[in-house]
């Protein structure tokens, strides 16, 4: 009986690491582990809390395929949406679904519209550098609220690493890279509506999602969220 419990358990320590072998672009992930962001307005009132958690972690061609679940909170702790996205390391890139580009509010005005999304997904290369270019990406939306035909179209362009820059946030004290990128958002339900706003984010090696964003529209600040904490 010894011998076999012994067996047992040299089996499952050869098999644990294994499991826990996955990673995206050198960065350990494992089921029940993510992050999570804090949400402010312009003049740095708490609006919400973002959180993201890794529900799945799986492999398939070589690449690390992890479903992430996103649930948002208002300031007073109450859940007010979730969703399910999808992120993929493969290679030297990170493949972000581009579905996440799709505001809190959007999101909830699409609830019961049935609609059916395409996209250009977010990409990130491993490496960073200042004056690198990077993908654009975008997502199309159709879908119908009553006889009314909805489309939703949303482009991320001209996505360029700009600086690097000493940042802190809640979770700590980054060396960041600083990337902006122009966004427009177009809506058509009946009548077609067109905003037009820039994004910055701040992302470091070692962490799956940017450390800091910011939205800016014409030139002013609309709000930010901050990472508070890595689980």
């Amino acid at each position: 009986m010894k011998r076999l419990l012994l067996v047992l358990g040299i089996v499952w320590y050869l098999a644990v690491p294994e499991v826990q072998a996955q990673n995206c672009l050198g960065v350990p992930v494992k089921e029940g582990g993510g992050f999570e962001m804090v949400s402010y307005d312009s003049k740095g009132k708490t609006t919400g809390t973002l959180l993201y958690k890794f529900k799945n972690v799986k492999t398939e061609g070589g690449a690390t395929v992890i479903d992430m679940e996103f649930e948002s909170f208002d300031k007073k702790g109450t859940s007010q949406l979730k969703n399910l996205y999808q992120m993929r390391c493969d290679g030297n890139q990170l493949v972000l679904d581009a579905n996440s580009l799709v505001a809190m509010e959007q999101q909830r005005m699409f609830k019961d519209m049935n609609m059916k999304f395409t996209s250009s997904d977010i990409i990130y290369p491993g490496q960073l550098a200042v004056g690198q270019q990077l993908q654009d990406a975008s997502i199309h939306g159709e879908g119908a609220s009553g006889p009314l035909n909805v489309t939703f179209d949303m482009g991320m362009n001209n996505r360029k690493v700009e600086a690097q820059e000493k940042i802190t946030v809640p979770a700590g004290t980054y060396d960041a890279y600083k990337v902006t990128s122009d966004m427009t958002v177009k809506t058509k339900m009946g009548m077609g509506m067109t905003m037009e706003a820039q994004s910055v984010s701040y992302r470091v090696p070692g962490v799956l999602w940017d450390v800091k964003s910011e939205t800016y529209r014409k030139g002013k600040l609309l709000g930010y969220t901050e990472l508070s904490k890595v689980f």
